[in-house]
């Protein structure tokens, strides 16, 4: 019997606030969903959900065989977490931002990974999320969002391949284990 192939799903979350707007990192759930993209192994395609579609990324997640991200366990969990009954933490999840700080002992940039890994950047960063959000402009936010996922799905697919990610460090490029499975 041939066994399908497990399902990842890779997630980026943006926000309609900033941290400071909603009293700081202690209150993320205060943030709120602006969009989220994921890209499932599946189909290998990209989904965009509004807040009015979470309930659909939600089910997505759980029917995964694993989630990957960038800060998703601290972060993106947390924004998503009021928008569900369900305990995101509780998903298997690979988050390359916590195995990189895991080897390392301090956290390294997603913009800074792609950059020395492959040779890419983001477009922009959060602050500019919430701006594009308050302006309106959905499309370049979610085309914002749709890059941040194809580098994690990127630089995961790197470290599944390599078992590490490049960083630079004094103008040195270095190399940084990662597991690619489960944390």
């Amino acid at each position: 019997m041939i066994r399908p192939e497990p399902v990842a799903v890779v997630l980026d979350v943006e926000t309609q606030h900033l941290a400071e707007e909603v009293g700081g990192w202690g209150n993320l759930a205060a943030l709120k969903v602006s969009v989220a993209v994921t890209w499932s192994s599946r189909e290998a395609t990209f989904r965009h959900y509004s807040e009015a579609g979470l309930p659909q990324l939600v089910d997505e997640l759980f029917a995964a065989d694993l989630v990957v991200g960038f800060n998703t366990k601290r972060f993106d969990y947390a924004v998503l977490q009021p928008y569900t009954g369900h305990d995101l933490s509780r998903l298997p999840s690979l988050d390359l931002l916590e195995e990189v700080h895991r080897a390392l002992g301090f956290r390294v940039k997603l913009t800074d990974l792609a950059k020395a890994t492959l040779n890419a950047r983001k477009s922009a960063d959060g602050l500019e999320a919430v701006r594009l959000f308050r302006a309106g402009k959905i499309a370049e936010l979610t085309e914002y969002c749709q890059q941040d996922v194809a580098l994690t799905r990127d630089l995961w697919h790197f470290a599944r391949e390599n078992g590490h990610l490049l960083y630079e460090s004094h103008g040195k490029l270095k190399r940084v284990t990662v597991r690619a499975g489960r944390s």
